[in-house]
């Protein structure tokens, strides 16, 4: 009889060596999961690392722009001042009729302003609210979108880093499921399990907030 109860299996140990089983490759499938993500966001990242890229050099390409129109219409206004000034009204009108049509409006609107008898009249037409670059409003528009595309890698490069410390947690995990099933002591086993489980849920209900990232 006593040969019978001592081969009487331990359900205790069989449940624990269950749920050890089961711990350990939902574990490691999650590893695997959170690698393949990490990797996934990683790409996502040198995707929008090369669009805000490309919409800075689109950026800088329509400041150029702009400068170099500004500069045409500052040369062609300060020709036209010398004209006026010496009295050459044919001269004035040669360069005033070579303004650039975003410049026209702007000058015309200072012309209005009489700066000549006006001490209250804007220094310059440059300074009227009327003088508009399309090339500038493009630039200021593509800086705030590589701005947005900046932080869109910043989000990225965060999100695959968050999956990556959940490989660490994983790890964690298997570490306490395996050790368990080296201690003799049933109490310390579970003790070991239960903390691999808490760490399992916390890593489970922590990553099901990521976003996912799955197109080829």
């Amino acid at each position: 009889m006593a040969t019978v109860a001592e081969e009487k299996p331990d359900r205790g140990r069989t449940w624990q060596e269950v749920l050890v089983t089961v711990l350990l490759v939902v574990a490691a499938v999650g590893t695997s999961w959170s690698s393949y993500q990490a990797t996934r966001w990683n790409g996502e990242q040198a995707k929008a690392a090369g669009r805000t890229n490309a919409i800075r050099i689109d950026a800088a390409r329509a400041q150029g722009q702009a400068q170099a129109q500004t500069q045409v219409d500052v040369a062609t206004f300060i020709a036209w001042v010398d004209a006026d000034r010496r009295g050459d009204a044919a001269i004035a009108d040669f360069y005033a009729e070579r303004f650039r049509p975003e410049f026209r409006p702007a000058f015309n609107a200072w012309m209005a302003t009489r700066p000549a008898t006006n001490p209250d009249a804007p220094p310059t037409p440059f300074a009227m609210p009327q003088y508009q670059l399309a090339s500038r409003q493009e630039a200021e528009r593509l800086d705030a979108a590589a701005a947005a595309s900046a932080t869109e890698v910043l989000r990225d490069i965060q999100i695959a880093s968050n999956y990556v410390l959940t490989v660490v947690l994983y790890a964690v995990v298997l570490f306490f499921a395996g050790m368990s099933t080296k201690i003799a002591r049933r109490r310390l086993r579970w003790i070991l399990l239960g903390v691999g489980c808490l760490v399992f849920v916390a890593a489970i209900a922590w990553i099901a907030t990521f976003p996912i990232s799955v197109e080829i």
